[in-house]
């Protein structure tokens, strides 16, 4: 047994290298001096403290840009989230395929036709406030169907044998979803959060396309101001700010899996019976 354990690993070790060393050359590396160019003045390399993160604290143009990012977070990804678990839940049903595609069709299509499209139609509102919705409406509309698909596979993970008892006990089909899919997808709702956060970055290709490096005050965001410091040679601001930006963005990550991947339920009845022994006396 041994020497077939053995044997395995020694034929796998020529796949895992190459990768192992690519993401060390390509990934690691550069991620670490990014961070230790963080602590450094720009010229002559020296340590600086903390100094270029209160640089980037203190800019006012970043402050700006992480709270409209935010702003941007926690309107776009739960709308995402809700509109392409309805997507999900009505396409599954359907035999036709034609639907499937249809929200797949712009995934496939490039920034900058999307860009040039969505100028014509709409550039009466690309300033003011009516500029937010239109890039939370162009990333939904470019990531539903992304979604939509993780959400199937997750509903495809439940047996179809759970549905038609539910049935036959009378449960209706809001009792369904909310008492039988919902807290079945638990895994999925934790892969399609965070890639809905990780794809919200992205919008920012539209967004450059389309208003440019200094669009209306209401869009602008993380990715303009690292963009204008990369331009600006400003790599002491770039590298602090980038590094204060992964802390953010793991720490989101970090949440999002405890809230979805927790059993609330669990801890709830345990909390529920501890306070019932208290009651009774019982320790």
């Amino acid at each position: 047994m041994n020497k077939l354990v053995s044997r395995r690993t020694k034929g796998t070790v020529g796949f895992v290298i190459p990768g192992f060393f690519g993401v060390m050359i390509f990934v690691v590396i550069p991620l670490m001096d990014v961070f230790i160019s963080s602590f450094q003045s720009v010229g002559h390399g020296g340590f600086s403290g903390l100094q270029n993160y209160k640089a980037v604290w203190e800019n006012t143009a970043f402050r700006l840009a992480a709270g409209n990012s935010l702003q941007f977070e926690l309107v776009s990804v739960p709308l995402l989230m809700v509109i392409s678990l309805i997507a999900a839940v009505e396409v599954y049903g359907m035999k036709s395929s034609a639907v499937r595609f249809a929200f797949l069709v712009p995934l496939v299509i490039p920034s900058n036709s999307l860009a040039v499209v969505w100028r014509l139609l709409f550039a009466d509102l690309l300033s003011g406030k009516a500029v937010f919705w239109l890039f939370v409406g162009t990333f939904i509309f470019k990531n539903t169907g992304y979604n939509m698909l993780i959400w199937m596979s997750g509903l495809s993970a439940i047996p179809e044998t759970v549905y038609d008892a539910a049935r036959v006990d009378g449960a209706g089909r809001y009792t369904q979803l909310f008492r039988i899919t919902l807290p079945n997808m638990k895994r999925s709702f934790f892969i399609v959060a965070m890639l809905s956060v990780v794809n919200s970055l992205k919008i920012f290709r539209e967004q450059y396309l389309m208003a440019g490096s200094y669009p209306d005050m209401s869009i602008y965001q993380i990715q303009h101001v690292f963009n204008n410091w990369f331009e600006k040679l400003e790599i002491s601001r770039l590298t602090a700010g980038a590094v204060m930006t992964a802390v953010v963005f793991f720490g989101i990550i970090l949440i999002i899996r405890l809230v979805c991947l927790t059993d609330w339920h669990e801890i709830s009845v345990k909390y529920k019976r501890k306070i019932l022994l208290r009651g009774r006396g019982i320790k």
